[in-house]
């Protein structure tokens, strides 16, 4: 399987277009290796979750969003932390994902994570909450190695790109653990 390509789908926890957790996911798809073919999926459009709007049919950006998790081999999450947790639209889009129950989109998927922060932490606790909503979602988060990378204005440049040269060659290695990660839990669903 070491020759198979993956479909990964890439999303970030934050809206804002100039955030440092959009940019570190495009700096994933360029650093990745030929076994990954990186999508993003934009969370932007995706309404709060409200059980009277998923009765009447889930939106359209829902749909696709659970279209594109159930056509991926493996999610890749870049998330930022605000005030110790999970960005709430990060946190809903899963919400959405996992419904309905039991029919997840979500379940049994190999996922990672990594994250940057401008504060010391590096995204520790939100990546933290995010592993223990998966538990419950039976997705597999890659444990190691990690992406947690804190003060992260200075490893940007002004136009957003992703310059600090000892993380992207670990990010290289993180996404080749990933590739070995998606092998292993696939190879457990025979």
């Amino acid at each position: 399987m070491a020759n198979s390509q993956f479909q990964v789908l890439g999303f970030a926890g934050a809206l804002r277009q100039a955030s440092y957790n959009r940019a570190l996911l495009r700096t994933a798809t360029e650093l990745a290796p030929p076994e990954l073919n990186i999508r993003i999926f934009d969370l932007l459009p995706i309404p709060m979750f409200n059980e009277d709007v998923e009765a009447k049919g889930d939106p359209e950006s829902v749909q696709d969003f659970k279209k594109a998790i159930g056509e991926s081999d493996g999610l890749l999450i870049v998330t930022p932390e605000y005030n110790y947790g999970i960005p709430g639209v990060l946190k809903n889009a899963i919400d959405w994902a996992s419904r309905p129950p039991g029919k997840s989109s979500l379940y049994g998927k190999p996922a990672a994570i990594m994250g940057a922060t401008q504060g010391p932490g590096g995204t520790i606790r939100s990546q933290l909450a995010l592993r223990q909503s998966f538990v419950f979602l039976e997705v597999y988060a890659m444990l190691k190695p990690e992406i947690l990378i804190p003060n992260c204005r200075d490893k940007f440049d002004d136009k957003g790109n992703f310059t600090d040269q000892r993380i992207r060659e670990y990010m290289v290695t993180f996404l080749k653990a990933f590739v070995s990660w998606i092998e292993l839990i696939n190879s457990k669903k025979r």
